[in-house]
Formats: structure tokens, sequence, C-alpha cells
């Protein structure tokens, strides 16, 4: 008889995602043929463009099938370089790029090559699940930055009160998820401005960046002056906004150092993204015409659901959600609703899923209980469907 496993403290932890437990819960009611509604999903429903896809295919059959550098290949980081460059103004260089397995695994390396024991990071809430899961694993300690009184959206002071001697990151997401709030460009500035007067680095989580409805604008850090990239590390991805989730394909952006760090971590955990989807991405990025009629066209369908679902939220008796700038996600405000029948917003999200076959998302994942984020990343029928077994829901 084998003695039991003694597992890693740091995994041991270490929460799951409640974004993907709620989606796992959803899967399980299809399989038992229950016609679910499912609002918990955090990525879009449409296809990845055929264009990237004839990319790829045309990736193989050039022979990108080998091990690449870590780094990503060299055509990867000048098309990145370069559409930053024709977009945004940025100037960059290819040596400040590295290619990840998705964004989710830049936000790793970025965290992992900067934080030590000890270190203080500040996170805005609510901040997407993985975040404070990050900084555990890497032994920092998270300080939370409370945005409720300023609708969710961060401001400069609010940062400056939260900035001590142990301050070594910020982490900011915007567009936010899950709140899909937009943080105005010119706070952006003051706040990077801020972290860079008093030493603390900032990563910018920008996997939503295209994903901005006007009136309010898209904003990379990227396109600051160059010595920005000092402090500032810009994390990238293909999931959200060219609809390739399942690819796992990402890039982070900063000083050569900082990337030369997170490079070699890479070196020995994926080694690399996969050599053929570096390639698509590449041919993507350099097809400018393309990629944004592509996104365009997914951002008017977005705005259309968002236009038409959250009013409609709004007039249900006891929710309330701010109207979001960017992504696709709808932060409801069900604490009017909780009392001795429903004592968390947990306990409100599994009702309305046994009684309602309505799947969405607890708030306090995201550091904000007494919310529910919902996905509008579903088709206009599943959304009216939804608003009227919500509304039915909390008058029952």
């Amino acid at each position: 008889m084998t003695n039991p496993i003694s597992f890693s403290t740091r995994t041991l932890n270490m929460k799951g995602s409640s974004t993907l437990k709620a989606a796992l819960a959803a899967t399980r009611l299809r399989e038992k043929g229950v016609d679910v509604i499912d609002l918990t999903v955090g990525e879009p429903d449409f296809d990845t463009p055929q264009f990237i896809k004839n990319y790829a295919i045309e990736g193989l059959e050039k022979g990108f099938t080998k091990y690449t550098p870590s780094a990503g290949l060299t055509i990867f980081k000048d098309s990145i370089a370069d559409h930053y460059g024709r977009q945004y103004g940025a100037s960059i260089t290819p040596a400040q790029i590295a290619a990840s397995c998705g964004g989710k695994q830049g936000l790793f390396n970025a965290v992992a090559a900067l934080v030590n024991e000890g270190d203080e990071v500040l996170l805005p809430k609510p901040y997407w699940v993985t975040f404070p899961e990050l900084v555990n694993f890497c032994g920092g300690t998270n300080v939370f930055i409370e945005t409720e009184e300023t609708d969710f959206v961060l401001t400069s002071e609010q940062v400056r009160e939260a900035i001590t001697q142990k301050t070594k990151l910020l982490i900011i997401n915007s567009p936010s998820n899950p709140s899909g709030r937009v943080v105005p460009s010119d706070e952006m500035r003051k706040i990077f401005d801020l972290c860079g007067e008093n030493g603390v680095y900032v990563i910018t989580d920008e996997c939503y960046l295209l994903f901005v409805y006007p009136p309010s604008e898209v904003f990379t850090a990227a396109s600051l002056p160059p010595e920005y990239l000092d402090f500032i590390c810009v994390s990238g991805s293909f999931s959200k906004t060219y609809a390739m989730t399942g690819w796992r394909i990402g890039y982070t952006i900063t000083n050569e150092a900082w990337t030369k760090q997170m490079v070699k971590l890479q070196s020995h955990s994926a080694t690399h993204p996969t050599s053929f989807v570096q390639y698509a991405c590449a041919k993507a990025m350099q097809n400018d015409e393309e990629s944004f009629a592509e996104v365009g066209a997914m951002l008017d369908e977005y705005k259309k659901r968002r236009d038409w679902f959250v009013p409609a939220l709004n007039e249900i008796e006891g929710i309330s959600c701010a109207l979001p700038e960017g992504a696709f996600y709808a932060f409801i405000d069900v604490r009017p609703h909780l009392g001795e029948r429903y004592k968390t917003s947990d306990d409100f999200g599994q009702a309305l899923l046994e009684k309602s076959a309505v799947v969405t998302t607890d708030g306090a994942g995201f550091g904000a209980e007494g919310f529910i984020r919902l996905s509008y990343a579903n088709s206009m029928e599943n959304l009216e469907r939804a608003v009227e077994k919500i509304r039915e829901f909390v008058v029952d």
C-alpha cells in the first residue's frame, strides 16, 4: 500500500477557477438533457474567422510544425511590433515581445518573474479570478483596492492610497472581467505616472483591448512613450477579440530584461506556443483590413446585445447593473435579494440554476460578494429567455 501523496502547499492553497466551475455545472446539466441557458461563458460565441484558419493551414503546409524559440517566431514578434506601430503609434521592438500559450500564461510568466515572497501586489476589486491565485502561488501578498464607490472604475487616487513601502506591483484589467468597465485613458496615464514615481511595476491585462464600445476609446499602454515599458508589462491575447480561445496564443510586451526572465521561465514549462498558430496570428496581424472587419462585426453585435440586455436587467426588481463600456459581461448587484432566503450571491445563483436552469458566475470569486456575472456572449433569443426567467425567479 502506497503512502498518501503529499502535495505542495502552493497548489493545495490555490483555489479552483470559479468561472470554469460554473461552466462545468452548465455542461453537466446539458448532458442530463436540461435546457440550460448558460450565461457563464467567458468567450466569444463566434467562430474563429475563416481567413485565420486558412493562415493556420498555410503555416502547416509551409512546415511550421517544429519547435520555435521560446520567445516565439521572428515573424510573430515582428508582426506584433509592426501592428502596434501602425495602429497605436507604439515604438516597441521584437526583443520586447514574448509569445505565450494564451494570455493567462503570459500573465503567470510576468508575475512569477517579478514577485518575491512578501511583496505586496495591488488588485482592484472586482478582479479576474486568476489574479490573486497567481500572486499567492508566487508568495506575494494581495492588497485589494475597493472601487465600488467609483462604480468599479479604478482611479489614481485609490491607487495612491493603497501604495506602501512593500508595494511591488499593480495588476489592471481594462476593459474589465467581470464588470466590463473601462478606465479612461487619461486616468490610466495618471495611474501609470503614479506607479512610475513610486517604483511600482504594472501589469495591464489587455485581452479585451478591441472590445470597447463608442464613445469610449481603445487604449493600450504600449502606445505610451517607450520609457513606460521600463516598469509596465502589457499582456495581450488573441483569445477574445479574434475568437481564438481554444488556440491558446497570447503575448507580452515589456522591457527586454523582464522579457528575458519570462522567456527563461517559459523555456522550462510550455517551451513555446504552437508553431503554426504563431504563424496564423502573425499573418492576421499583418492583415489589418480583414482582422478589423471581423472584430468590428463582433463588437457591433455585442453592443446590440448590451444595449438591450443591461436595461432589461435593470428593470427587474432588486437588480441593478452599471452599463459596461467594454468586454461582454453584465455584473449585476443582487444584494437586495439576499437575507434569510439567500444568504450569499452563491446561494442566489445556485437557486436560479436549480429552479430556472440559468447558469451564472458568482461574484464572490471576483472579490465582489453580492454580485453575479452574466455573459452576453450568447444569442439574443437566449438573453431574452434569461431575462424573463430571472424576472420570474425574483418574484417567486
